[in-house]
């Protein structure tokens, strides 16, 4: 048995991982999907003070609190800015590091480099024209569970500085089915090139940017097949 932590981009909530996390532990493993605070069913604890140190302690202390070792943790989006945090805070309870289509910050970076100026422009106009300055409201505004995104977590950079998270096993997982006017298609690229020249194992797969909702067997299975565990019975 595995224990995978599955960590969430911006907008959504653990509860993105539901399908995902039902097909892990009919196979046998634990599966923690924690939500960041101000997100999903924790919106209630959004703020203007909520920032990428706030969604990093929030995983990290689902690792000390449970009492989680050997830990699959594996990040969507902006979660990979969090996982990259947690690799940071507690090295010794990371087995493998996967992103999933995820932000890979170097040191001093932040999501709001990652993406570029112009992105981050206009996320800082939404803020200020339908958020109060702070909330990145998500387009279209009446999706489905989707909650705001929290300008000070895509503002804030990260330290990446821990020699003891250097030997963590890191995996890189390249969607290749968006579209050619999304703004992710150049970032996760450019994320490939990056990461193979630093010796990372890289994969593609025939996912837009969030598979997890609609073909939650097929990313669970990719999960298993990248962490090294059995998923044949699955297909």
């Amino acid at each position: 048995m595995a224990t995978y932590v599955l960590v969430h981009g911006g907008w959504d909530g653990g509860w993105s991982w539901r399908g995902v996390a039902r097909q892990l532990r009919a196979a046998g493993h634990e599966v923690f999907t924690p939500t960041l605070t101000g997100s999903g069913e924790r919106v209630h604890l959004a703020g203007p003070d909520i920032d990428l140190d706030t969604h990093i302690a929030d995983v990290a202390n689902v690792l000390r609190y449970e009492e989680l070792q050997d830990v699959v943790l594996c990040g969507s989006s902006y979660g990979g800015m969090v996982i990259t945090g947690v690799a940071e805070k507690v090295p010794e309870r990371i087995q493998h590091l996967i992103y999933l289509d995820a932000f890979v910050p170097e040191d001093g970076q932040s999501a709001g480099d990652l993406v570029g100026p112009q992105i981050m422009g206009f996320m800082e106009q939404a803020a200020a024209t339908y958020g109060d300055g702070w909330r990145v409201p998500h387009d279209p505004p009446d999706a489905d569970r989707r909650t705001d995104f929290l300008l000070k977590a895509g503002q804030q950079a990260l330290r990446v500085r821990n020699p003891e998270a250097r030997p963590i096993k890191r995996t890189f997982v390249h969607f290749t089915d968006k579209a050619d006017d999304d703004f992710l298609k150049p970032i996760m690229e450019k994320t490939v090139v990056r990461v193979r020249e630093a010796g990372w194992s890289c994969l593609e797969a025939p996912f837009e940017h969030w598979p997890f909702l609609d073909e939650p067997q097929e990313a669970a299975i990719l999960l298993l097949e990248i962490a090294g565990h059995n998923a044949g019975d699955w297909r």
